[in-house]
C-alpha cells in the first residue's frame, strides 16, 4: 500500500513538470506496477486495494456535493433537468446505436449504452479541483449534468440487472426500480428541508471530532445507497450537499482536502490495475471508433447545455471537455457484463474505452480554449475561459 501511494506520488511529480495532469499518471502507475504488466508488481490482486479504491470515490463525491450549493440546486432545477437530459439522450443514445452496429448482441448494446453515455464523477471532480474552474459559472451545469447522471443511473442499473441475470420477472425488475427511485426521492426531501437539523447536530469546535463525524456520515450513507441498489457515490454526494450548506460546511470543505486528495490517488491507481494492456489490441478500432463518437457527442451536449445557460463557446467548451472522461461506473458495467457470460470482447474494450477516455479527458479540459476557438462565437468567447494560474492548491501542484 505504502509502495502504491508513493509510485502514484512520484509519477505524479515527474508529470506535472512537463504539465500532465495528475489523474492519468495515478492511473499507469496501477499499470506498470499492477499483475498484468512485467515487471515489478506492487498489487498482485486489484481487490487487495478495493476499499480504499471505494472510499477514494466516496470522498471524491462528498467533495462535490460540499461544492454544490442547495441554493443552485433550487435556483436552476430545469435547466439543470434538460442540461442533463440532452446530455444523457446524446450520449446513451450514440452509445446504444454503436452497440447495435458493432453487432455483438443485444445485451451488450444495452451495456455499451452506458458505458458510452455516462461520465466519470470521480475524474470530473478531479478535473474541476486541478483546473481550478470550481468557482466558474459553468461548473453549475456541469455538477446538475453528474447529479441528473446519478439519478439515471440508479434507474439504468435497476432495470440492467434482471436483463443480465437472466430474471424472468418483470415484477423483480420493477420492484428494484422503485426501490431506487424511492431511496433517491428520501435523500433529496432530506437534503432539501433536513439541513437546519443536520447542521446542529455537526455542530462542533473540535476539528477532529468534525473529521470522524463528516466522515463517518459520508461513508456510512454511501453503504445504505449500495443497499438500496442506488450508486454508493450520490448517497456521499447528497451528504455533503447537506453538510455544504452548514455553517460548518467552510470547515469541513478544508479538512477533507487531504483525504480527498490521498484516497483519491488510490482510486485510480486501483483502476489502473485492472486494466491489462494485452487485451487491448484486439479491440482498438472499435474502441478508437468510440471515442471519436462519445468526442462528437461530448461536443453537441455541451453546446447545447451552454445555449441553455446562455454560455458562449469558452465555457461550452469546458462543459464539453471535463465531461469527457469515463470511467468507475464503465468499469462496474464490465464486472456484470463478465459475470453475466456476455461476449468477452466486451471486457477489453470497456478497459481499452475508459484508459484512453481517462487520459484523453483532462488532457483536453486543460486545452480546452482550443476548442472555444472553433465553436460558434470562439474568438469573442477566448475571455471567458478560467486565466492561467488559478488552480487550487492541491498537493504536488502548489
Amino acid at each position: 500500500m505504502g509502495g502504491a501511494f508513493l509510485a502514484a506520488a512520484v509519477l505524479a511529480r515527474l508529470g506535472g513538470r512537463i504539465g500532465l495532469p495528475t489523474i492519468p499518471l495515478f492511473i499507469l502507475a496501477g499499470i506498470l506496477l499492477g499483475p498484468h504488466t512485467p515487471g515489478i508488481v506492487l498489487v498482485a490482486d486489484p481487490h487487495d486495494l478495493e476499499m480504499l479504491s471505494a472510499l477514494g470515490l466516496v470522498l471524491l463525491l462528498f467533495y462535490l456535493g460540499l461544492e454544490f450549493h442547495m441554493d443552485d440546486l433550487k435556483a436552476g432545477g430545469r435547466k439543470m433537468a434538460i442540461a442533463g437530459g440532452s446530455y444523457l439522450a446524446l450520449n446513451v443514445g450514440a452509445g446504444l446505436g454503436f452497440g447495435f452496429a458493432l453487432g455483438w448482441g443485444t445485451s451488450e448494446a444495452l451495456v455499451l449504452a452506458g458505458v458510452l453515455g455516462i461520465s466519470s464523477s470521480a475524474i470530473v471532480t478531479k478535473v474541476l479541483v486541478d483546473t481550478g474552474r470550481l468557482g466558474n459559472p459553468e461548473t453549475k451545469p456541469i455538477l446538475g449534468i453528474i447529479v441528473v447522471e446519478d439519478i439515471f443511473l440508479a434507474l439504468y442499473l435497476a432495470a440492467l440487472q434482471p436483463i443480465l441475470s437472466g430474471a424472468d420477472s418483470l415484477s423483480a425488475a420493477v420492484l428494484d426500480g422503485g426501490k431506487a427511485f424511492g431511496f433517491l426521492i428520501l435523500l433529496a426531501l432530506a437534503a432539501r428541508f433536513g439541513t437546519r437539523i443536520v447542521g446542529k447536530l455537526f455542530a462542533t469546535r473540535d476539528d477532529e471530532l468534525l473529521v470522524i463525524s463528516f466522515l463517518g456520515a459520508a461513508v456510512f450513507m454511501a453503504g445504505v445507497s449500495e443497499w438500496f441498489g442506488v450508486a454508493d457515490a450520490i448517497g456521499a454526494f447528497m451528504v455533503g450537499l447537506m453538510l455544504g450548506s452548514t455553517t460548518s460546511g467552510e470547515r469541513i470543505r478544508k479538512l477533507v482536502h487531504p483525504l480527498r486528495d490521498a484516497f483519491g490517488a488510490m482510486f485510480f491507481f486501483a483502476f489502473g490495475l485492472s486494466i491489462d494492456p494485452g487485451d487491448l489490441p484486439v479491440v482498438i478500432w472499435p474502441v478508437l471508433a468510440a471515442v471519436a463518437v462519445t468526442l462528437v457527442m461530448n461536443v453537441l451536449a455541451g453546446l447545447a447545455a451552454a445555449r441553455v445557460y446562455g454560455f458562449g463557446a469558452g465555457p461550452a467548451a469546458n462543459i464539453s471537455t471535463t465531461l469527457l472522461a469515463r470511467g468507475e461506473f464503465a468499469l462496474i458495467l464490465a464486472t456484470m457484463a463478465a459475470g453475466a457470460g456476455l461476449d468477452d470482447r466486451l471486457s477489453p474494450f470497456i478497459a481499452g474505452y475508459v484508459l484512453l477516455l481517462a487520459v484523453l479527458g483532462p488532457l483536453a479540459a486543460g486545452q480546452s480554449h482550443w476548442l472555444a476557438r472553433v465553436l460558434p462565437k470562439g474568438r469573442a468567447a477566448e475571455v471567458e475561459l478560467t486565466p492561467p494560474g488559478r488552480a487550487e492548491a492541491v498537493p504536488g501542484r502548489r
